[in-house]
């Protein structure tokens, strides 16, 4: 199977698909061979692209946290992070970075719904009607399966440095990871749960052995998941980081270079 991050990976960099991997997916459904979308977005942001690829099948969003059905438009897994956790991640941040505001992607109540605290300042325009309150409250419930927190404008840090500040303090709590280098916004999840694992779960319910499986992403929070797949692919266009570490390389999201290697793989199955 394929598992492809998909913003700056499959997606090109105006949030599009484009004709060449369009055609690929359609060839892939054909042939029976499978593709899992392995994303950061949550599944409120996932519609639009199952409309664009004509995609049917499992998406892991939330960095693993959510296993979601594109065509039920439904989560079928879920993993949080406790509510203690989290207020002690919140504690902990707030101590090493100070000014620091958070944000939740939370789920219950089969909804998935996006609260932030009084001072963080969404990234996209936020749903009518988002919940705004101290970030205490908005977890104490339960069912956070994203924790989200961005420095202020003010901060010395960049997407980078952050993340090794907050890896150093949070590394016996949670799983924290970035997916924007020009946002200073970390994600956070809980122990163990990663694109990786999200992965690990997709592949299982699908019957297909992690050595077939052929994972590619851009950024930082792909690469548990493109360490864990039998082969691994960064995008020209990717995170030095990921560049540094995984040497397969294809062209970039905007040469939609996913669409190439899906259609070296749908013809060596043939």
């Amino acid at each position: 199977m394929l598992a492809s991050d998909l913003d700056g990976t499959l997606l090109r960099s105006d949030g599009t698909i484009g004709p060449r991997t369009h055609a690929a997916l359609r060839r892939a459904r054909e042939v029976g061979y499978p593709v899992a979308f392995v994303t950061g977005r949550p599944p409120r942001w996932l519609p639009d692209i199952a409309e664009q690829t004509e995609h049917q099948g499992l998406a892991a969003c939330a960095n693993g946290a959510l296993l979601y059905d594109l065509a039920t438009d439904t989560v079928i897994a879920a993993h949080p992070i406790g509510p203690a956790v989290a207020a002690e991640v919140v504690a902990r941040l707030r101590a090493a970075v100070p000014g620091v505001n958070f944000a939740v992607e939370r789920f219950g109540d089969d909804q998935i719904a996006f609260a932030h605290d009084h001072h963080y300042r969404p990234r996209w325009p936020a749903p009518a009607g988002t919940p705004v309150g101290n970030i205490e409250g908005l977890i104490e419930g339960g069912g956070v399966v994203k924790l989200l927190a961005r420095a202020n404008t003010g901060t010395d840090h960049d997407a980078d440095s952050l993340l090794t500040l907050a890896e150093a303090v949070l590394a016996d709590l949670v799983e924290v990871t970035h997916s924007n280098a020009d946002d200073v916004l970390l994600e956070i999840s809980a122990l163990g749960i990663s694109k990786a694992s999200g992965l690990a779960e997709l592949a299982a319910r699908l019957g297909v052995a992690q050595g077939e499986v052929v994972a590619v992403g851009d950024m930082p929070n792909d690469l548990p998941m493109l360490r864990w797949a039998g082969r691994a692919y960064a995008v020209a266009n990717a995170h030095p980081q990921v560049l540094a570490e995984i040497p397969t390389r294809l062209p970039s999201n905007d040469a939609e270079g996913v669409a190439e290697l899906l259609e070296s793989l749908i013809e060596q199955r043939m």
